[in-house]
């Protein structure tokens, strides 16, 4: 049986020294989100839009991520689906960002995740890990280099 434990959001906040406009076309510029992100074909910041990717362990397996942008909420809000073609479950990952002086706080939170099988690639803390890297360098290194 599932604990209210389990069911909690990831939630991951970063604050960047760089204005809300240059994180949100990182975040919604695919061009842009090719150099911090992932290899996504092709994103468009528009509702309904469906993009897909590929991630995982690369010396191990890699699995095809299917999304829908649910919300979007110019220079404010990013929102879209997030599950595995082929495997049970459906997540949906939050983006939201907020003027801070000159610079920006974001705030990642990913709901659903124990809707995902309980395999090893899906587990929570690996989820923890990939959006504090992310956003704590990934996406750092990207908005704030001159």
């Amino acid at each position: 049986m599932e604990t209210a434990k389990n069911s909690q959001p990831l939630v991951v906040e970063r604050s960047y020294n760089a204005p809300v406009k240059r994180v949100w076309e990182a975040l919604t510029d695919n061009d842009k989100m090719k150099q911090w992100y992932f290899d996504i074909a092709d994103f468009k910041p528009e509702v309904g839009f469906e993009f897909e990717f590929t991630g995982g362990d690369p010396n191990d397996k890699m699995y095809l991520h299917k999304c829908v942008v649910k919300i979007v909420e110019p220079d404010k809000k990013l929102a879209y689906t997030w599950r595995y073609d082929g495997y049970e479950g459906e997540s949906l990952v939050t983006f939201e960002l907020t003027e801070e002086g000159s610079g920006t706080h974001i705030k990642v939170t990913h709901t659903g995740l124990e809707t995902f099988p309980p395999l090893e690639a899906f587990n929570p803390k690996n989820f923890n890990m990939g959006w504090n890297h992310i956003l704590g360098t990934s996406l750092k290194e990207f908005v704030e280099k001159p």
